[in-house]
């Protein structure tokens, strides 16, 4: 019976001549990283010293990037090539200036610990977000699944 099955799952999942079919999504965990570091200026701005933190975590990002997930690389740079990657930074970049922009014309400056926090929650939760759609979006172009 394990033979079938396993006859069955090989005719009904054909292999990819480009060798894309091996690729698995990127954990949500790891745009966490990237949340963090998109919410890093505000951190900075309510703890001073919390630069040598996010410091530490682009570090533990680079190691889990080389390491845990190297068989992921492949996707990576697929991401990065992908000029909707590149248009998601640049947004996620115009919105932070231009928050700041709207509101210091509306005389509502981001000054104040709850305001950072609140902005810092904001722009990390769009990071995550944009990051995972990109991502959904990639595979999907791709022809791959995302379990």
């Amino acid at each position: 019976m394990h033979a079938t099955l396993t006859r069955q799952k090989a005719t009904a999942e054909p292999a990819r001549p480009d060798g894309l079919d091996a690729i698995k999504p990127l954990p949500i965990w790891f745009f966490a990283f990237e949340g963090v570091l998109g919410a890093a200026y505000d951190i900075c701005h309510v703890w001073h010293f919390a630069w040598v933190v996010l410091v530490g975590i682009a570090a533990v990002n680079a190691v889990v990037g080389l390491t845990v997930l190297r068989r992921r690389v492949k996707l990576v740079k697929a991401m990065l090539k992908n000029g909707r990657t590149r248009k998601i930074a640049v947004g996620l970049i115009a919105l932070r200036v231009g928050l700041h922009v709207v509101l210091g014309t509306l005389g509502a400056d981001v000054t104040g610990t709850a305001a950072h926090l609140a902005l810092a929650t904001g722009m990390a939760a769009a990071t995550v977000t944009l990051l995972w759609f990109d991502q959904r979006v990639t595979f999907r172009a791709l022809g791959l699944t995302t379990v």
